[in-house]
């Protein structure tokens, strides 16, 4: 029902209906509504944040570091576009305020995973040392949040990574980039 591209709002009764379950079995696994979308922000934090762990981890460059972070939340959203529409706040508005901080924290635990990256990238001399880690991870969480954004306007037509080899040189532009 995430990836479907009216913009009806998701209640128990529908998603009974749709499964072909009574509302009471929902009811015995989430107690309401909310549950279930807190569940759902809970395992995509269990899935890309490992992700992004072990890509921290690799024997890589700083540099490849950050583009692979990226790669891999716009290739998470190309990959669950039901998803994608939790991560942008789309399908829970009207819902618990809970939820959107959740989605909020969500989105600031990733900016703050791609500072680590970028600064990483410093340390190896790979980018200059007069830029502004908080400023660069905030442009990067930008455009990965603007392409989840536009994913799921386009009712799930438009490509989070189309373009990326020519847009990778505007959001990590060579004037960053420390030459040898």
């Amino acid at each position: 029902m995430l990836e479907h591209t009216s913009r009806h709002t998701i209640t128990i009764k529908a998603l009974a209906a749709r499964l072909r379950i009574s509302e009471s079995s929902i009811y015995r696994c989430f107690a309401n509504k909310s549950r279930m979308f807190e569940a759902l922000i809970i395992f995509i934090e269990k899935t890309v944040f490992p992700l992004l762990g072990n890509l921290l981890q690799e024997d890589q460059s700083g540099l490849q570091k950050v583009e692979k972070m990226v790669l891999l939340l716009l290739g998470f959203s190309r990959k669950n576009p039901g998803l994608t529409r939790i991560l942008i706040g789309d399908i829970l508005i009207g819902e618990s305020a809970h939820l959107q901080s959740r989605i909020d924290q969500l989105h600031g635990r990733l900016e703050a995973t791609l500072k680590q990256a970028v600064r990483f990238a410093i340390s190896e001399e790979q980018i200059k040392t007069s830029i502004n880690v908080a400023a660069q991870a905030n442009v990067l969480m930008c455009f990965v949040v603007g392409r989840w954004y536009q994913f799921v306007h386009s009712e799930f037509t438009r490509d989070p990574l189309a373009n990326w080899e020519k847009q990778r040189l505007m959001v990590l532009p060579n004037e960053l980039l420390v030459r040898h």
